[in-house]
């Protein structure tokens, strides 16, 4: 019935409008380099009647019959206007040149000047390449995941953990894609860098709330990266060395202005610089400590309707001393553009992503232990979207998705004997449909409404476990299992998800917006751990675990100032989580067969209010954000049955990031951040056992105390080499300062005796990173 009431709003919509108009629509890129410019606004001169270029440059809007003025605009590019004479549909493809940045009136973003007033979204953040550039990051290199990590409602739980959390939310709630493929770890060096080569990458997008209907899989956020396509002009060589590692692309056209390519390496040498040191350490002669990662992207130009793209990543860190550790992902993404006609525009995508891990070892007697675990992901999806008039864009598609899991394939070798302690595979499959529209309802009102319904079956083969019901906080019993035949249903979910989004203009400068959307999450990670490691376990929705179900409202205010120099808003949100996965007190979760019996479900909520403030011109640049929030769980049998912190909670949040052009050569930069410290467990007594006292935790409470708060100040520098514009050559030298102030920020605390005196006991603070970092890297361009 919601579908057919939804259909029947569309037609009416649709029909309502005057049918004597004629559509103009094309492809919008760079002059230079042939990038499309995702984003980009085209509109009728001096009017509000126009529309954005999508994902892939590709534009559609319809005008009444006769000379209509044309603009073109996208911040950092040339203003393009044109006349045209519409007696009919017409196609047309537009390039614009790159401004010849003022030195007084620098910007820091790539999106229209107004668009965060105008636009329905809400929750949204993006960050332009050349933004992310100017952050501090740590040993001088760029990165797309830290970068995220000063924007209001992103927090981490501290320095050494992958992945992010978005409104309280876990590492696992966000679906991080890359050219539309999941990744599911995004971090090198156990957290420290991210797998995103920003050579390569051409956008970066945040959706923290009002998720629109073509996006489904994860309750908390959606990280959509899109790759360059590749220069179709000429060649571009980038690259950079620095302290712990090198990179280099390149991208060139195969045929000019019909297919070109891009490929991009990164490989560190943290193992290559230290052999001679560990060299002389009993023990670590054989260390392997590095990572690595290829990322490539080509396209193809059939004819001006079809174009397709193939692109793929693959990435390794390998460590290792008497044992070897090794994991890493791998994607490949294959996609059709098609142009139907001047309204309706295709993409069809078809993916593969893998992320795997294994660890080693083993003693001189032959005694080891191996394991390797794998998450598989297969999909196909097409995605559609309907031009139908200058009030309403119509977006529908569908999409299947085949989940292969393998927890663990794992073997114990003791005196050559081999056991194998293997984990059962896991099979699912996930189907999804959805239609959305965005329509403009009122001169000031623009309305995005839609449903997406998705289905998932977990399959065999495998075994179906029952467990009886059990008192709160204990391990079920099993009552029984029973082998299950490839490819028949064990069980089945299904899930309406609805998505609503509005914006008011209150006047040119300031709106107000709302949002709500349903979102269901068929996996789940399970970790007891306070960040996430490689080594961490997902887990499908089976016969003993349902699916995560969030529902999340916001409504925030938007206003500009000095004509859109500063960009500020407020938003406040709450979020409901049904199913929330939780563990019971000591369980154990490592290689267990029957680990749905120490897992609990129960329900989670996050609320809070963000503030933003962003200056976008000028020599000084950058933005100030602030999250007050707080995000809760309660379980049954936990913590007394009550509310109590999320391990990811932090009540507070200030982050400030600010950029400065001291002259056309040099640059200066800083950022810091000022955050509450996260809840963590501690005990409230202890038992003398033996002449040991023992911290012991009386009152049954999780997460009762909370570590110290978090506070860093990083520092940067960029000198711009004199352009050599001749050979087109371009060098830069980085500076970079991380964690200026020495700070020595607590990731976790312990309790043990005092050394020496065993009735005493003492709390240690683990810091990750005690010290200040310098470094220097060295970009090249050409």
């Amino acid at each position: 019935m919601k579908v057919q009431l939804l259909l029947l709003l569309l037609f009416i919509q649709m029909n309502a409008f005057s049918q004597d108009k004629f559509t103009l629509s094309g492809y919008i890129k760079d002059h230079k380099n042939g990038e499309s410019l995702i984003g980009a606004t085209v509109s009728k001169q001096g009017t509000a009647i126009g529309t954005s270029a999508n994902a892939y440059g590709f534009y559609s809007f319809t005008l009444p019959k006769g000379t209509q003025t044309i603009a073109v605009d996208y911040i950092g590019y040339k203003s393009f206007v044109f006349v045209i004479d519409l007696k009919s549909n017409v196609t047309k493809n537009i390039e614009i040149e790159e401004e010849g940045t003022q030195f007084e009136e620098v910007e820091i973003t790539s999106e229209a000047a107004d668009k965060n007033i105008k636009s329905v979204e809400t929750g949204v953040a993006k960050l332009d390449i050349k933004q992310i550039n100017k952050i501090p990051a740590l040993m001088g290199e760029v990165d797309i995941v830290r970068a995220i990590q000063l924007l209001p409602g992103v927090t981490t739980v501290g320095e050494g953990a992958s992945g992010f959390n978005v409104r309280g939310g876990n590492i696992d709630q966000n679906l991080i894609l890359l050219d539309e493929a999941p990744v599911y770890n995004s971090s090198h060096l156990l957290g420290f860098f991210s797998v995103f080569n920003p050579d390569a990458v051409k956008d970066v997008k945040l959706i923290k709330g009002g998720v629109p209907a073509q996006y489904g899989g994860r309750v908390s956020s959606i990280l959509d990266i899109r790759m360059k396509d590749g220069n179709d002009k000429k060649m571009e060589i980038n690259g950079g060395i620095g302290s712990i590692f090198s990179r280099l692309s390149i991208e060139a056209p195969l045929i000019k202005d019909k297919a070109s390519f891009i490929i991009a390496a990164r490989r560190s040498y943290i193992d290559v610089v230290s052999k001679p040191y560990l060299k002389t350490k009993k023990g670590f002669s054989d260390t392997k400590f590095n990572f690595y990662d290829l990322t490539a992207k080509i396209n193809y130009k059939i004819n001006p309707k079809n174009t397709v793209f193939l692109s793929g990543y693959f990435g390794r860190d390998v460590l290792g001393t008497s044992f070897g550790f090794n994991w890493g992902n791998a994607t490949t993404t294959l996609r059709w553009n098609h142009v139907f006609n001047n309204k309706l525009f295709m993409n069809m995508t078809s993916f593969y992503s893998n992320y795997d891990y294994q660890i080693e070892f083993k003693d001189n007697s032959g005694s080891g232990f191996q394991w390797k675990s794998s998450i598989l992901n297969y999909s196909f999806k097409p995605d559609f979207t309907y031009y139908a008039n200058n009030k309403n864009t119509i977006r529908f598609g569908a999409q299947v998705m085949y989940y292969d899991f393998s927890p663990g394939t794992a073997t114990v070798t003791a005196n050559t004997v081999k056991s194998d302690v293997s984990l059962d595979k896991r099979y699912g499959a996930e189907y999804s449909a959805y239609i959305g529209n965005e329509w403009k309802a009122l001169p000031r009102l623009t309305v995005e409404y839609g449903l997406r319904y998705s289905l998932y079956t977990y399959l065999g083969s495998g075994t179906k476990y029952n467990y009886a019901e059990a008192e709160p906080n204990t391990e079920r019993t099993l009552l029984s299992k029973e082998k299950v035949a490839s490819g028949k249903i064990i069980q089945q979910y299904s899930n309406p998800e609805p998505r609503f989004s509005a914006n008011y203009a209150i006047n040119s400068v300031s709106s107000l917006k709302v949002s709500y959307n349903r979102m269901a999450q068929y996996i789940q990670l399970i970790s007891n751990t306070a960040a996430s490691t490689p080594l961490d376990i997902y887990t499908l929705a089976t016969n003993n675990l349902k699916p995560l179900i969030a529902d999340q409202g916001s409504v925030g205010y938007f206003r500009n100032f000095k004509n859109n120099m500063f960009e500020t808003s407020c938003e406040v949100y709450y979020k409901s989580l049904q199913n929330q996965l939780d563990y019971i007190d000591k369980a154990d979760l490592f290689l267990n067969q029957q680990v749905e019996a120490q897992l609990v479900q129960g329900r989670g909520r996050a609320y809070g209010v963000e503030f933003y403030i962003k200056k976008t011109k000028g020599r000084l640049t950058g933005w100030v954000s602030y999250t007050l929030s707080k995000t809760e769980r309660k379980v049954n049998g936990i913590s007394m049955d009550r509310w109590f912190n999320s391990r990811y909670d932090r009540t507070h949040a200030l982050n400030a990031v600010l950029s400065y052009d001291l002259t056309k050569r040099w640059n200066i930069s800083t950022s810091f951040a000022l955050l509450s410290g996260t809840p963590a467990t501690f005990p409230t007594s202890k038992l003398e056992l033996q002449g040991w006292n023992v911290p012991y935790n009386t009152d049954g409470l999780r997460n009762n105390y909370r570590i110290s708060s978090y506070n860093r100040l990083d520092l940067g520098a960029t000198y711009n080499f004199k352009r050599n514009d001749k050979h087109r050559y371009k060098q830069t030298l980085v500076f970079s300062v991380y964690n200026a102030y020495n700070r020595r920020n607590a990731f976790s605390v312990y309790f043990a005796a005092k050394k020496g005196e065993p009735q005493t006991a003492q709390a240690y603070r683990y810091s990750v990173i005690g010290s200040i970092v310098p470094a220097i890297t060295y970009n090249f361009k050409f």
